[in-house]
């Protein structure tokens, strides 16, 4: 098989695992609260990702690490995994996940606006362009469904889901920053971040699991799927792609597939204004992007 083939094949299977994410996280949370679950997840993803590091062959750069990297790291691990999901986790607690979900995706558009500050970047005039087309599919998935009638939807969850697209988007130009192996920095990440909900857990008095099997299964699940091995799938289409406009532009299928699973699963009926929203937010996407000199 060519490279090629097994791009495409590796950014399939990354596709399709994410889109079943909105659907794990609303079975999760109806099972156990976010702190528990989001535990779990991250000590299953750190536990996957150890494993692709050590098949790599790469144990040694942890150890070669410096003390302002593994700061550095610290650092990462506090925004992702620990602030990132409690907030994202929290949004899908009180929207429907198929609101919660695309709501989440405008962070290439509030990337372009914290590289100002940040990497000292000029704003295009295409940007705004793209922000007032993103942000109209996110008041249009917003509405439910109701698209003219005001306070139908919770607007602290969609609060949150917009608001957690501002950490990762500074997670990613952090993260971008920091030269180190993919895999090894996504490792010290998660160990951070589990430290960081393991201790949190005990302040607050709720280190004991109290759940059954499936929302222990369901936190694992997220914990690989979500943040572990996909991230290895989605690496490996990029670097086996000849160019990574052939693949990057596919993960963009995945908020529609999530739409399947979303109603079978979830029984969600399925709102005309979240894929007309959708479609909105990656139009916006696809605007930013277009030469623009922040790849994402």
């Amino acid at each position: 098989m060519d490279r090629t083939k097994s791009s495409y094949i590796y950014a399939g299977l990354a596709v399709l695992f994410w889109s079943t994410i909105p659907t794990a996280f609303k079975l999760g949370l109806g099972e156990m609260d976010i702190l528990p679950m989001l535990t779990i997840a991250s000590l299953a993803s750190a536990t996957v990702l150890f494993i692709i590091v050590s098949a790599g062959k790469k144990i040694h750069l942890i150890k070669m690490s410096s003390p302002r990297e593994l700061l550095n790291s610290a650092i990462l691990g506090l925004i992702n995994p620990f602030l990132y999901y409690l907030i994202l986790l929290n949004a899908y607690r009180l929207l429907p996940a198929q609101v919660a979900q695309p709501l989440n995706m405008i962070w290439p558009i509030i990337l372009v606006f914290l590289s100002v500050p940040v990497l000292g970047q000029k704003i295009e005039r295409k940007s705004f362009i793209a922000l007032i087309v993103s942000f109209t599919g996110v008041y249009i998935i917003s509405s439910q469904g109701n698209l003219f009638k005001s306070g139908h939807a919770n607007l602290t969850g969609i609060i949150l889901a917009t608001g957690s697209s501002v950490f990762w988007a500074f997670y990613f130009i952090l993260n971008v920053k920091d030269k180190r192996d993919e895999g090894v920095k996504l490792l010290l990440n998660f160990i951070f971040g589990s430290i960081y909900l393991i201790i949190v857990m005990i302040i607050r008095g709720k280190w004991q699991i109290e759940t059954g099997f499936r929302g222990v299964a369901t936190s694992i699940y997220v914990g690989i799927f979500e943040m572990g091995i996909t991230f290895f799938f989605w690496l490996k289409a990029l670097q086996m792609a000849s160019t990574t406009a052939q693949v990057s532009n596919l993960v963009y299928l995945a908020p529609f597939l999530s739409l399947i699973f979303i109603h079978f699963f979830l029984h969600e009926p399925v709102y005309y204004t979240t894929p007309l929203g959708l479609i909105l937010i990656i139009s916006g996407i696809f605007i930013q992007n277009m030469r623009s000199k922040i790849i994402v």
